[in-house]
């Protein structure tokens, strides 16, 4: 059996392209997939997650979406990791079977959030109830507080869990605690988990407490932008790092100012690849026309350094 390669490096957090009435459309995948590859030198994906609205979506459109990226990915991407998290375990397990059977590089759950587990033993029981519908595929924890309000600490998350989760291979982390990600890096000296972390404005301060790679939406269109600034960093050039880390920054604060959510990332990265990915679904509305002429015209206006 060839040895798994390490997740590492940049990961996209997929959009689902829909048609205009709301539909997914299937159909944009494979341009998709060779326009991550190719332009944005991406080769990992994150599929079904809070950028691809996994929870607005049907489980058998998630399974649809699931099956086209392996389909489209295959010999193409490195790893695909689907997102099975639901608000119930059956459709968690389903989806976990399903990922498995597809043969998906790795399945990662959010914590569920509407009545939420309230301690790690409550959280542990429920994430091992769902990898063990996949049991020999890679299993991550997607932590993302600001949404499920599960503010359980990851580094608690982790004594003990290979011992209840064989599967276990590590954490999308998508919070700005820190502190909480360090300790986590510091417990985990054999390097055997796998810290990927979520938010794209503070990747650099990620990598230099050792998080093994990210998973994010800007990946889908700044991701040839964000490669050289892990390159830089591993060289190392910190300050060439910083500017491309200040000027992702830069773009950001402007967009959030005005209203930046998974819509308008839709809209930037239909302007930016020429790939349609349409509206989000209800109750998230499309971006505005105001909103899309403002964001294209400071993308352009930044001037990156030259990688080398």
């Amino acid at each position: 059996m060839t040895p798994r390669k390490k997740l590492e490096g940049l990961v996209a957090a997929t959009i689902t392209p829909m048609t205009p009435d709301g539909q997914i459309n299937l159909s944009v995948i494979h341009q998709y997939v060779d326009y991550l590859v190719n332009e944005q030198n991406v080769k990992n994906v994150f599929v079904n997650g809070t950028t691809g609205e996994g929870l607005s979506l049907s489980i058998q459109e998630r399974k649809q979406l699931a099956e086209e990226w392996m389909c489209q990915g295959k010999d193409k991407l490195d790893h695909v990791i689907i997102h099975v998290g639901a608000l119930n375990l059956p459709e968690c397990q389903e989806l976990a079977r399903h990922a498995a059977a597809i043969g998906a590089g790795g399945i990662a759950v959010i914590a569920p959030f509407f009545f939420k587990p309230t301690n790690k033993d409550e959280l542990v029981a429920f994430l091992q109830k769902v990898a063990s519908e996949a049991p020999d595929v890679p299993f991550y924890y997607y932590h993302i507080p600001s949404l499920t309000g599960v503010k359980i600490r990851v580094e608690e998350l982790l004594d003990g869990i290979k011992a209840q989760i064989p599967t276990f291979q590590g954490v999308k982390f998508s919070d700005t605690d820190l502190l909480d990600l360090a300790q986590c890096i510091n417990k985990n000296e054999t390097g055997e988990f796998e810290f990927l972390y979520g938010v794209d404005e503070q990747l650099l301060c990620a990598l230099a407490v050792g998080a093994s790679g990210a998973v994010g939406s800007t990946y889908n269109y700044l991701g040839q932008q964000t490669n050289l600034m892990l390159r830089a960093f591993a060289k190392p050039d910190l300050a060439l790092a910083q500017k491309y880390q200040f000027l992702t920054g830069e773009f950001l604060n402007f967009v959030i100012k005005l209203g930046f959510g998974v819509a308008q990332t839709k809209a930037v990265m239909t302007f930016v690849s020429g790939i349609p990915m349409g509206p989000p679904r209800l109750p998230l509305v499309d971006a505005s026309s105001e909103f899309i002429v403002k964001a294209k015209a400071k993308l352009d206006s930044i001037v990156w350094p030259d990688g080398d």
